[in-house]
C-alpha cells in the first residue's frame, strides 16, 4: 500500500481499537452494578474486548508508523542507555 493509505488504515484501526477499549471498559463497569443483570458471557466478552481493543490500537500504530518513541520524552532521553550521548554515572 502507499504511504497515505497505510497512514489512513492505521488511523482507522487506532480509532476502532479506542472505541472497542472504551466500550468494553464501560460494559465491565456496568457489570459490577448490582441492579443491572448481565449474562456471564457478555461480562467475559467485555474483559476480552479490552485486550482486543489494545491489540487493534497497537496494530494500527504499527501500520501508520507511530510506534516509535519520540526523543522528546524525558525518561527516554535522559535514562535510556541506548540514547545517551555521554556516560551517565
Amino acid at each position: 500500500m502507499k504511504h497515505q493509505h497505510c497512514r489512513k488504515a492505521g488511523n482507522v484501526m487506532m480509532i476502532v481499537g479506542l472505541i472497542v477499549m472504551v466500550s468494553s471498559i464501560f460494559f465491565s463497569v456496568l457489570n459490577q452494578l448490582p441492579s443491572i443483570q448481565m449474562p456471564a458471557l457478555l461480562a467475559q466478552a467485555a474483559i476480552l474486548g479490552i485486550f482486543i481493543g489494545a491489540l487493534l490500537w497497537l496494530a494500527g500504530a504499527r501500520v501508520s508508523g507511530r510506534e516509535k518513541i519520540e526523543d522528546r520524552y524525558f525518561w527516554h532521553r535522559h535514562y535510556d542507555e541506548r540514547c545517551r550521548r555521554t556516560p551517565h554515572h
